[in-house]
């Protein structure tokens, strides 16, 4: 039996990439809208009050179909994160 070693972040590049062409094979698409935990697990957070405060100031997309239920538009989390992302030197 042969033993493969990986960093941390190799390995979980690996998962990504082997998830991302399962579902290029397979024709899986991620929902438009999604949860409020999944925008949380998203964004890396895990106050309500700071997703609450995204959507208070227009940072994210979302909708509210019925009054307990708030969605979130995933490619505007995306688009967040990557206007605030940082430029490596």
């Amino acid at each position: 039996m042969e033993v493969i070693c990986m960093q941390d972040q190799a390995f979980y590049e690996l998962i990504n990439e082997v998830v991302e062409r399962i579902k290029e094979k397979h024709s899986i698409k991620n929902d438009i809208w999604i949860s409020t935990e999944e925008a949380m697990s998203l964004l890396r957070i895990t106050s309500k009050t700071t997703l609450q405060k995204f959507r208070d100031e227009g940072k994210i997309k979302f909708t509210q179909p019925e009054k307990k239920i708030i969605l979130y538009h995933r490619d505007s989390i995306l688009e967040f994160l990557e206007k605030y992302s940082k430029q490596t030197f």
